[in-house]
């Protein structure tokens, strides 16, 4: 006579595949988390820059080299490191980019010149670089077949959406905390902190494997199928994030040029404006063909520099304001920011 094998019961699987996904849901929006973090901690500092020129007697072209520092090291981790998570595992190279980011912060909040600005910026675009590349690839690794395109949405609108973040926070930061240069600061060290400490109990997504060393050489490759686009619309991309960085880092003294009686706060919501139009117009053209966003972008790009040019150039400063001499307040920018 055969033997009967009981089945188990339907639901017995149930509460570990929960438990799974829960585990997986965690780990998704923390690694999301840690890319709108990464990217607000680069736009925080905006507001920040007519104190920095006011109090040490800086130039725009040196606010320019300090911002500079970080894209340009940011773009040297981007091509030396990203790979590194694929031979290390996401989780050791998240959490060390988390630490030298929270010593990047620390660097920041003591800054007194242009140089320590400097030295944390250099900081903060190495751990950047490579915090993205496996906070990114990490959530490509948790894609879940029911919510096709999510991993992909995540990492186009979280960067953006962290940039607004970032910049509102800390010009609302400037307005009504002591000590603005510090707070804002010390707030994301401990969530930096927080994060890098997180991110050792989430499972590892990746399997290490030899050649770290040999990843760090900057290969840089594009497949055929690619190289049209690429040539289509990468330089619309480096004009659109070219303007983005001019109003990033030179945004305030801008305001402050054409409108020497605004509010300090208007210098960072300028840039949050942008940001924040970045974020809503990622989700709201989530399902349109790529081929007609690039384009609508690129053409985009036109108009938007010159209204920039007009706001610049066709905004004439009052006579009584440009015979006014400046005052002594650290509120407000440096008198190279102003008419003459």
């Amino acid at each position: 006579m055969p033997t009967v094998t009981p089945r188990a019961p339907a639901h017995s699987s149930h509460p570990g595949a929960r438990t799974q996904a829960t585990h997986r849901a965690a780990s998704f929006v923390l690694d999301a988390s840690i890319l709108a973090a990464l990217l607000a901690a680069s736009s925080a500092p905006t507001p920040l820059y007519p104190h920095y020129q006011d109090a040490w007697a800086l130039s725009a072209l040196t606010i320019t080299v300090v911002f500079s520092a970080y894209s340009l090291t940011l773009l040297l981790a981007l091509l030396t490191t990203g790979a590194l998570c694929d031979h290390l595992g996401r989780h050791p190279v998240l959490v060390g980019a988390l630490l030298l980011e929270a010593a990047s912060m620390v660097l920041l909040a003591s800054a007194d010149s242009a140089g320590a600005l400097i030295t944390a910026w250099i900081l903060l675009g190495a751990a950047t670089g490579a915090a993205t590349s496996a906070a990114g690839a990490a959530l490509l690794d948790l894609h879940d077949p029911l919510r096709p395109g999510r991993s992909a949405l995540t990492n186009s609108i979280a960067p953006v959406a962290g940039m607004a973040a970032g910049v509102l926070a800390s010009t609302l930061l400037v307005r009504f905390a002591p000590a603005p240069t510090v707070t804002v600061y010390v707030l994301l060290t401990v969530l930096f902190a927080a994060q890098a400490i997180a991110v050792t109990f989430t499972a590892e997504t990746a399997r290490p494997h030899v050649g770290a060393l040999r990843s760090l050489l900057p290969h840089l490759a594009v497949p055929p199928s690619a190289r049209r686009a690429l040539l289509a619309v990468g330089t619309a991309v480096v004009a659109i994030w070219a303007l983005g960085g001019f109003y990033s880092s030179l945004g305030p003294a801008l305001v402050h040029l054409v409108a020497p009686g605004a509010p300090q706060a208007a210098g960072g919501m300028v840039f949050f404006v942008l940001t924040a139009a970045a974020t809503l117009t990622v989700w709201t053209l989530r399902r349109t063909a790529p081929r007609a966003a690039a384009t609508g972008g690129s053409l985009a790009v036109i108009p938007s520099a010159a209204l920039s040019l007009h706001g610049l150039h066709g905004a004439a400063c009052p006579p009584s304001a440009a015979a006014r001499p400046w005052p002594a307040s650290p509120s407000g920018p440096s008198p190279k920011g102003r008419c003459a």
